[in-house]
């Protein structure tokens, strides 16, 4: 199984708490090209709902969308954050805590959703979808959770997003295969995956990327991804002189980005 989709090595290591993610989200708000904000966009499509929307997120991580959007949120949306790992929905209530607005926190398996049929008026997954083993389960779990033209919004990133940085992964790994990044639900295929559970669905692009001009956040991002075991110091310590160098004689390391939504109707 790869470890994109092992939820063992998911929940005990890679998303054990939020710091892995942090380290990676930090280059991205500190270097994006793109001034308006991935998270105001997303949440620009959440507008549409109706005032009094029930709203589940599946994998919701440190809670994000919810902590850059606090103004925006209407006061009478009920909105329940679950995610796989306890200490994900952890940071998500520390950094949602005080905003004095209430949330529903629940560990949830995206694969077997809790709720009865057609709960909520929304369901968001962002940039979750590929780390579920049996993704057509899960799916069909979101589509019945849903109400009757309820909305799923499924964010996920495009096949050369950040390929630079997956190819430096590849380089500094002790083994011939690495498949931390191996994603099998991307916007070039996910609309097929989609479209037997979800006929009306449509898909939107962010357009963005990385300019970096600082190699410290860079590096604890590389760092982030590869456990201390199975990194190549050697070839993590050529890679950073080489990063180091470029850095100097460019000012910026040039990184791509694609990302993009999902949006579905039941």
């Amino acid at each position: 199984m790869s470890k994109f989709t092992d939820q063992h090595y998911l929940k005990s290591d890679q998303y054990k708490d939020s710091s892995n993610l942090d380290a990676r989200v930090a280059i991205h708000q500190r270097f994006s090209t793109n001034p308006y904000g991935w998270m105001n966009w997303v949440f620009d499509h959440l507008l549409k709902l109706p005032t009094n929307a029930k709203i589940l997120e599946l994998g919701s991580g440190p809670g994000y969308l919810w902590k850059e959007n606090t103004s925006r949120i209407p006061s009478t949306w009920d909105i329940t954050l679950s995610d796989l790992s306890a200490g994900m929905l952890d940071s998500a209530w520390r950094n949602l805590v005080v905003t004095g607005r209430a949330y529903n926190f629940k560990e949830i398996d995206a694969q077997a959703i809790p709720f009865p049929d057609e709960t909520f008026d929304a369901v968001i997954a962002n940039h979750m979808l590929y780390h579920v083993p049996d993704r057509p389960k899960a799916i069909g779990e979101i589509k019945r959770v849903l109400k009757t033209d309820g909305h799923l919004f499924a964010t996920t990133v495009g096949e050369n997003h950040m390929k630079e940085i997956s190819n430096w992964f590849r380089r500094i790994h002790k083994s011939d295969i690495w498949d931390m990044f191996d994603n099998s639900f991307t916007l070039e295929n996910g609309l097929d995956q989609l479209k037997p559970f979800f006929p009306n669905t449509t898909v939107s692009r962010y357009e963005d990327n990385l300019h970096v001009t600082e190699l410290e956040l860079l590096i604890a991002y590389i760092r982030s991804g590869v456990r201390a075991g199975e990194l190549s110091e050697d070839e993590f310590m050529k890679l950073q002189n080489e990063l180091a160098k470029e850095l100097k004689e460019q000012g910026k390391i040039v990184i791509t980005k694609d990302s993009g939504l999902f949006e579905a109707r039941k």
